[in-house]
């Protein structure tokens, strides 16, 4: 395992075991270096491969990844270890199989319960954040207030800049209450008719209305930090890192 992948922490239960890749510790070339996950991107298909048994190999008690193929949605499947679903969010309940989303700017939110009996991993581009796919993600569990989110890395609140349509959906989505909120994950930026949005605010504003208050991580911007991840908002052809979520027998923790 690379030294800067990201291992979260929040007081999940010993049998959750969850990761989030950098750009380091893989096989990939120029400009896919070196752990790009992602198989839609132009990287050639064996180094793909290669890195994505390297990322089981470097995580203990994983027996199989379930990869979805992203479409900016709010569908939510079941993870399989064949096949790869149309969806932005997967669950699990199954020890030794991952919940893999990928990511090069949008949000990836891991999910557990406080029991360790289910897993989830949600894609949170702007789009599928406005129309639903954590709150989708989140009514796949039992009981909402079970359940802790983890924020993985994702474009930070200074270098998002969206239109002032962005901005209108998500108003236009929130109910009269949550306006003020929303409206302050939104700042003009320097060019008219543009903001700087906050997703993580974003994220933690939709997740608070559906009853998770334990709500972590959001602290990064793969924008700025060149070096540590893959960003297509500031290099267009690149990588894709992955945020991995899965149960694990007890003894395999040890």
């Amino acid at each position: 395992m690379s030294t800067d992948w990201l291992r979260p922490t929040w007081p999940a239960p010993a049998k959750v075991a969850a990761v989030s890749t950098s750009r380091a510790g893989g096989y990939s070339a120029a400009p896919f270096d070196t752990l790009n996950l992602g198989d839609h991107v132009g990287d050639d298909a064996a180094d793909v491969q290669r890195n994505r048994e390297q990322l089981i190999r470097s995580s203990p008690g994983l027996a199989a990844i379930s990869w979805l193929q992203q479409v900016h949605g709010t569908a939510v499947v079941e993870a399989e270890a064949a096949g790869v679903a149309l969806a932005d969010a997967q669950f699990s309940r199954e020890p030794g199989l991952g919940c893999a989303v990928m990511t090069a700017d949008c949000l990836p939110v891991l999910f557990c319960d406080r029991a360790g009996t289910q897993v989830a991993a949600a894609h949170a581009g702007w789009r599928g954040l406005c129309a639903g796919v954590l709150e989708a993600t989140v009514a796949t569990f039992a009981d909402a207030t079970q359940v802790m989110a983890w924020l993985g890395p994702a474009i930070g609140p200074t270098q998002f800049e969206v239109g002032a349509e962005v901005r209108e959906q998500f108003m236009a989505a929130a109910s009269p209450a949550q306006r003020p909120s929303t409206a302050a994950c939104f700042t003009p930026a320097n060019r008219s008719g543009h903001f700087l949005a906050d997703i993580y605010a974003l994220a933690r504003q939709r997740l608070h209305n559906v009853g998770i208050s334990a709500i972590y991580g959001g602290e990064l911007c793969t924008v700025t930090e060149e070096e540590r991840f893959f960003s297509y908002r500031r290099e267009g052809v690149t990588g894709r890192m992955a945020s991995l979520i899965y149960l694990i027998e007890t003894d395999a923790s040890a």
